[in-house]
């Protein structure tokens, strides 16, 4: 995407427009799990890459996804990879509107290997195998948000 091309959907404020006018802001994570110290740990980590974070569990994920509109979500699976797929569907959706692959998705897994090798949702771009450590995550979502 570049960011100047008024076509590309792109800006310079770090914002992606979707064809609905919704903006997926790229500065903004969403971090999804049903550990609150996980939560806390994932936002920290996310945070030195000079990221904004809001932290919701699964149940009450659904109003953010909706009216923040994150450039990155990061779903902790639990213990079977499942704790989250109530929102794919949402972000499939969105991702549908967007007319791109915004959000980007990480999987938090207990499991490592791919979104393909796992079974899961296509709505998820990356895994990332527990314990999740800052070598592990932040260069992953570097790595995403220089793909945007």
């Amino acid at each position: 995407m570049k960011w100047n091309d008024p076509d590309s959907g792109g800006s310079p404020d770090g914002s992606a427009r979707t064809p609905d006018r919704r903006v997926a802001d790229l500065t903004k994570v969403l971090v999804v799990g049903r550990s609150p110290i996980n939560r806390v740990v994932v936002a920290k980590i996310v945070e030195r890459s000079g990221l904004k974070t809001i932290s919701e569990a699964p149940d009450t994920a659904m109003v953010m996804l909706r009216t923040m509109a994150p450039g990155t979500i990061i779903l902790d699976g639990g213990s079977d990879n499942k704790d989250c797929d109530g929102l794919m569907q949402s972000i499939l959706s969105l991702r549908l509107a967007s007319g791109s692959n915004l959000p980007s998705v990480i999987l938090l897994s207990n499991r490592p290997g791919t979104p393909e090798s796992l079974s899961l949702s296509s709505a998820v771009d990356i895994v990332v195998a527990k314990p999740i450590t800052p070598e592990r995550l932040q260069p992953v979502v570097e790595k995403l948000l220089g793909r945007c």
